[in-house]
């Protein structure tokens, strides 16, 4: 059987046989073998391979990883893990949008602490000009979900009266071209903060505010699936969201 996975990511990403050969310095023939027979390379190549086509070695050879190589690759994306949101540095916010280089991303209910911030707000400006896509979603203030976070977080009705705050602290980014702002109706048991391949991760926990629950600074790498596991997430939340209408 033929590697598909690796086939379409060849196309993908525009590159060819003879292209992901040169840059890894093997044999045009040794990746078609790859492709069309499957083959699976050894771990070196994997890990160029993968490295080259900026996807996860896990994704284009699932056989090929023992769980253990998993564990330790998933454990090594952990940089640090923050006690509650409020240990986080203020540095920390700020230097992961503002490294960012190709993509800002915020999974919240309200998020006030950010849109507060008039720094990371402005950030978000100048990066978007730039070029780089931010994507904000935010927790629709009708959803029953979000009521149900508001009764869970302790804060009962004051959730759903934070997603509209947020909703009004949020909207002058609309008027930013790059800058998309979603509403969407999830029950949200992490809230996401990204910058490329970093995230900081809030938990949510039953009867306490995020701001005292406890954050993971994540760093993708590669052969670990912690980060795509969470960036997966993003992007189902995402799909089923609804954009707000300036």
């Amino acid at each position: 059987m033929a590697n598909e996975r690796l086939r379409a990511a060849l196309l993908e990403r525009g590159a060819s046989v003879a292209g992901l050969a040169g840059a890894i310095a093997v044999d045009p023939k040794t990746v078609e073998r790859w492709i069309t027979k499957d083959r699976t390379p050894y771990r070196k190549h994997r890990y160029a391979v993968a490295s080259f086509l900026e996807m996860d070695e896990s994704y284009l050879w699932p056989e090929a990883l023992t769980p253990q190589q998993v564990a330790a690759a998933s454990e090594s994306e952990i940089v640090t893990v923050y006690p509650h949101r409020w240990a986080v540095p203020r540095d920390t916010w700020g230097r992961l949008f503002t490294q960012a280089e190709r993509e800002i991303g915020v999974l919240v209910y309200s998020g006030i602490f950010i849109a507060q911030d008039t720094g990371i707000m402005r950030t978000f400006t100048e990066k978007a000009k730039a070029g780089i896509p931010v994507r904000i979603l935010l927790g629709d203030p009708d959803a029953l979900e979000v009521a149900q976070g508001g009764a869970d977080g302790g804060v009962g009705e004051g959730m759903a009266a934070q997603a509209r705050m947020a909703l009004t602290l949020y909207r002058p980014l609309q008027q930013v071209e790059g800058i998309e702002i979603r509403l969407h109706h999830t029950v949200l048991y992490n809230s996401i903060y990204r910058g490329d391949d970093q995230l900081l991760v809030n938990t949510h926990i039953y009867g306490k505010f995020a701001t005292d629950a406890p954050v993971m600074h994540l760093r993708k790498v590669l052969g670990g699936d912690m980060v795509s596991t969470y960036m997966e997430s993003f992007e189902n939340v995402w799909a089923g969201a609804t954009p707000v209408q300036s």
